[in-house]
Parts: C-alpha cells; structure tokens; sequence
C-alpha cells in the first residue's frame, strides 16, 4: 500500500513508502516521527555529556555539572557490576526489620519519608478549586499489569505478561540472601497483593476524567477509613502541616482500603514492597541485574534489547536533572531568536482561536468566557529563563554508591514536594524540560508549554512553508490551545480552578458533541486491537479543534497551499511500532493511535474533500451528518 491514493488513506499516501522500509531499532518500541527527534536530541546530549566528563568541554554550570556527576557514577561498570545486588539488599534491611502491622504503624512515616512503597500513594499538587494554594491528593498504589481491565477473567495477554514478570522476579530473587521458600513465598504474596489491589483502584478510563480525581474529604473522614492505621500520627510526621482537607483522588480506593490492608494481610503487604522495592532498583546495579530487572518492561514494549550502558547511564541522569538539561538544550541548539519566533506563531494560533470562538455556537455568556480564558492562558516557550531552586539542592556524593546517590537525589526531590503544602502555588514551574519532543496544556494552570525539542522539522522549520509549519507546529500549537476546551480543560476557569462558566444549554450540547467524538473512534480496529472512544477523548476533541484553527489560519495566507498543510499533518504522526507496543498503549494511552490521529480528524473537515476531490466511495469520505464539529 505504499502508493495509496490521498483520498482512500491520507497517512499511507504520504507514508507508505517510508512505512516498508523503516526499521525500528532493537532497543525502542517504534520509531518514527516525534520518536526521530528524541533520538536526534538523546544523541546530542549524549555527545555533551560525554564531553564534559572527559574534560573536553566544561560544564555551563553547578546543576549540569551535577548530572554529569551521576552520568560518571552510573557509567562506572566495574565498580556497579562487582558490588552486585548488595546496595539494595542493604536498603531493604530497613523495610526487612518492620516485622509486623504494629511496627509498621510505629514506622510508616520513616518508611515513606526513605522512599519505601506504602500501601498507598500521595504528593502535594494545586488545589482544583483554588489553584493559589496546595493541598494532599491521595490515591493507590501502581498495579503491576498496565491496566484493570487486564486483570479480568480470560485474558491472554495478562496471562502472557503475568508470567514474564513471575519469571523475572523469580530470577531476581533467587539473588537475594532470602531462602528458596521465602523467595517463592514473597513473589506469591507480591502477586496476591496486586490482584487484590486490582479489585479497588481506578481504571484508566476513568483516570481520564480529571476532575473526577476532586474529592476534598475532612482530615477526620479519611483517617477514619484507613481503619487501624494510624494515619494521623502518619501525617503529623511526614507533613509539614496538617491537610485539611484531603484531595481523595479514588475515593473507592479509601473506602476499601482495609479490604486491602490490616493486621491481617501485613505480611502479604511486606512481601509486595520488597519485591516491588527490589525490582524497581535493578536498574541502578550491575549490568546483568539491570538487563533482567528491565526483562517485563521491554515485554511490554515489544523491545527485544536493552538500551547500551551509554544510554543507560544518560538518561539516568537526564531523569533526575531534567530541567537543567533541557536549558542547557534550549539555550545551545534553540536559542532566544527563535524561541521569539515561535512565541508569534503561538499568539497568532491564539487569535485565530479567539475568532473561531467568537463565530461558534455558544452563546454570547459562554462566549465570553471562553475568550476571557484565552486571553489569560500563560505561554511558556523553548525552556525557562532558570531551573526550579530544588535543582540547586541536588548533588552527587563522590563516595556513594550508584543506588544510594539516587535515593538522595529522590529524598530531596520528595522533601521539597511536601514542603509546598505550607506555600502558594509557584506558576512559574514548567511542567516538561526544554529537550522532550512534546508539548502540554495544565488546566490547573490555564498554561501551555511548548518544549525547543518539538519546534524542527517536519513540525517546525524556516525551509518548510507556511502551509506545512501551520499542519505541523500550528496545529500542535491548537491542540494544546484546544485542551483548555476539552471534555477536562472545559471544567476549568481562566485561573485553572475547577469552576462551571457555561449555560447550561451549552454545556448539554457540548457534551453531546464529546460523545459524537467518542463514537467515532470507538471500537476502530488496529493492529494492536480495538480502540477505546473514551479513554482517548480529550485527546481527540483537542486534535479536532488544533487542525481546525490550523486550518483557517493556513486558509488565509495569501499563498495558501491545504495539499501541503494536510501531506504535513499526515507526516508528523509517521510512526511505525511493534504490536506489543500498540497493545499497551491502546491500554493506558489517552491519545488515539497515530494512524488514526492523520486520519480520521481531517474526514471531519469540509477543505479536506475540496483539497483532494473526496468523493463518495472514497477510503476517506464520511457523509456530511457523521463529521464532528467541536471548535
């Protein structure tokens, strides 16, 4: 199908050929589109890496000097492949010595505060409904399988992935100082824990539905249902103030928490943490430790290999010092010039908006909120000015070991996340580094971010015409403009509060129109299997009103060419990826699979079929009473 005509398959006539041809590398999920230029960035800052450790090129300055530092401890094979799996059996010493459900009440703020898993998670986040201040969200724990729904009755591949992660963690044990029938009894017991945990936490589906993650509830109410838990004692340790109320994110989860976890079931708990804590270190050891503890992830994705040790040891690096990273990124290969650049496109994009607002079916209230929303949506373009002040804090003993200097670095990180209870919400943090391939909206924030990494071709270049950068970056620059009116963002106000500005006629039609979105993707076949409408819905509304505004903005260039505009849109999703890849991500993923996203928005569109004289008949017609229109 390499030859396909436009009007039957937009995405294989502009791809097809590269589609048969392209090769997904042995140690990756895919490639293709933003994936290439993660790989360009990755090898970049790999090379400056390796530079600065050498002595060839000096650090800009104390925070990327840091993250060299753990580049050197993390590349430091002999030293991490001759002290074997010991650093981590003496970190579980600790969790070893809470021997039962009263030591654990006596000592689960030591164990959180050092990083152990708790049957239960938390962290401090904008309040949804005032978003000056702070507040505790609370949840569950991570399930092993990508998703509840893998843990129903009959399916193949949870029953597939269940027993690479049993056999993985089987292996990994047999390393440990515990006795054979105590290796096999923690992995059973880890296993019963996390089928239990199954029974009583939230979907992804429904972790979809981000204000559904709103449920205040009083300090009282929720120590009360952590039943013999002693949560108050709990908080009175690990807070720096008492959280009141409680952001209850799965408020089945609490209700049910006891189902989970007692005096009873402690042991089972234990066993889960160790094993959890076990496996989630491994990459932080030797190198056969770290090539088998990644064994269940690569089944996952597909990868057959693991990344190179060079690899391994950068993005080690990249993960905890991300944002001084993506500076250094942003200031040598973007530069001020350009990043003024693209912050015009991006008010441009926002007036064609506000137009497309003002000509839409809301009504005049609705209307003038909607552009009151616009016009406070804070832009934050290429990389921040200066790295969050917690980065300062960060540094790199010379005389730890690899897993002890990143459980610091994760110590310090924690300290200062619990320590914005007592603060206002700083706006000013940027919520993904200068060098990540990708771009986001917060609507606690009312903010776009749009990383230097994403703005190159083909989304964004000086060589490509206005045509193609508005069906790249432009529409790019819309969808994330287009999140602050999707089924979530359209829940917020202009300062990120979870507040209702509609009527309420135009907010039934717009639920109308989310639901003409979710049914037609719903249900669409892949290679990886079906489509999930609602899982990716938000996603979806945001594509359909980017390439909307792109549209209109492309249409009033004087040298307006819509082949090249939708050649261009087709192009930026090009990606080719290993089935067990796009089974995961059908699983977890909120956005639709890239096939689909260059396919199925434009059909919606009436320039799609006067560019490319779309018939009846055609792959890509859709009766007229089928097209959605949202924004």
């Amino acid at each position: 199908m390499a030859n396909a005509r436009y009007q039957d398959d937009l995405y294989q006539a502009v791809n097809g050929e590269w589609q048969e041809t392209a090769v997904i590398p042995a140690d990756q999920s895919r490639t293709g589109g933003f994936n290439d230029l993660a790989d360009d960035v990755e090898k970049k800052l790999m090379a400056d890496f390796a530079a600065v450790a050498a002595g060839t090129k000096p650090a800009p300055d104390a925070e990327f000097g840091q993250a060299v530092a753990l580049y050197q401890k993390a590349s430091d094979w002999a030293t991490r492949d001759a002290a074997g799996i010991q650093p981590v059996l003496n970190r579980l010493s600790a969790l070893q010595a809470v021997a039962d459900f009263t030591s654990f009440n006596e000592s689960a703020a030591s164990l959180s505060n050092e990083l152990f898993p708790l049957p239960f998670t938390f962290s401090v986040d904008p309040d949804m409904k005032n978003t000056k201040q702070n507040a505790v969200t609370l949840s569950g724990p991570s399930l092993i399988l990508p998703d509840t729904t893998y843990y129903a009755d009959g399916n193949a591949q949870a029953t597939k992935l269940r027993q690479v992660w049993h056999d993985m963690a089987t292996k990994v044990l047999a390393q440990t100082d515990l006795n054979a029938a105590d290796q096999a009894t923690y992995v059973a017991d880890a296993e019963a824990f996390d089928n239990e945990l199954a029974k009583h936490v939230k979907s992804n589906e429904e972790w979809a539905d981000y204000p559904k993650a709103y449920n205040p509830q009083s300090f009282a109410e929720v120590a009360k249902q952590f039943g013999d838990f002693d949560f108050t004692d709990f908080a009175a340790t690990v807070f720096p103030a008492k959280p009141d109320p409680v952001i209850v994110a799965d408020p089945r989860f609490l209700a049910e928490f006891t189902q989970l976890f007692s005096a009873e079931t402690y042991s089972r708990y234990q066993h889960w943490a160790y094993v959890t804590e076990l496996l989630s270190n491994t990459g932080y050891l030797s190198n056969d430790l770290r090539i088998l503890g990644g064994t269940y992830g690569r089944a996952l994705s597909g990868s057959p290999e693991a990344p190179s040790q060079a690899k391994h040891a950068y993005r080690l690096a990249n993960q905890f010092f991300s944002e001084p990273v993506g500076i250094y990124y942003g200031r040598t290969y973007f530069g001020e010039a350009a990043k003024a650049d693209v912050t015009s496109l991006v008010e441009k994009m926002i007036a064609t908006y506000k137009r497309r607002l003002g000509n839409s079916w809301l009504s005049d209230a609705t209307k003038t909120k909607a552009i009151t929303k616009l016009d406070t949506m804070v832009l934050k373009m290429g990389y921040p000015d200066a790295a969050d002040p917690v980065y300062a804090k960060l540094s790199v003993a010379p005389a730890d070991d690899l897993l002890t200097a990143v459980t610091k670095l994760a110590q310090v990180r924690h300290a200062d996340n619990l320590a914005k209870l007592t603060k206002p919400v700083n706006r000013n943090e940027w919520a993904m580094p200068g060098h990540l391939v990708n771009a986001c909206y917060d609507p606690s924030r009312n903010d776009i971010t749009f990383p230097a990494a994403i703005l190159q071709a083909p989304f964004y270049a000086l060589k490509q015409t206005a045509s193609e950068n508005l069906g790249g970056i432009g529409a790019v620059i819309a969808h994330e403009i287009s999140h602050g009116f999707d089924n979530n963002g359209a829940q917020f106000d202009e300062f990120g509060n979870l507040s209702n500005w509609w009527t309420d006629a135009d907010y039934a039609q717009f639920k109308t129109k989310t639901q003409q979105m979710i049914d037609e993707f719903d249900g669409l076949e892949t290679e990886g299997g079906k489509v999930n409408g609602k899982l990716i819905v938000s996603e979806n509304i945001a594509d359909a009103g980017g390439l909307a505004a792109a549209l209109e903005t492309a249409q009033n260039l004087p040298d307006a060419d819509l082949r090249a505009f939708f050649m261009n849109w087709a192009r930026i999703w090009r990606q080719k990826a290993r089935v067990e890849f796009q089974q995961f991500m059908l699983a977890i993923d909120v956005h639709a699979p890239a096939k689909l996203r260059a396919n199925i928005q434009p059909r919606n569109l009436d320039a799609w079929y006067e560019t490319f004289d779309v018939q009846p008949g055609d792959g890509m017609y859709l009766e007229p009473a089928k097209r959605v229109h949202i924004w």
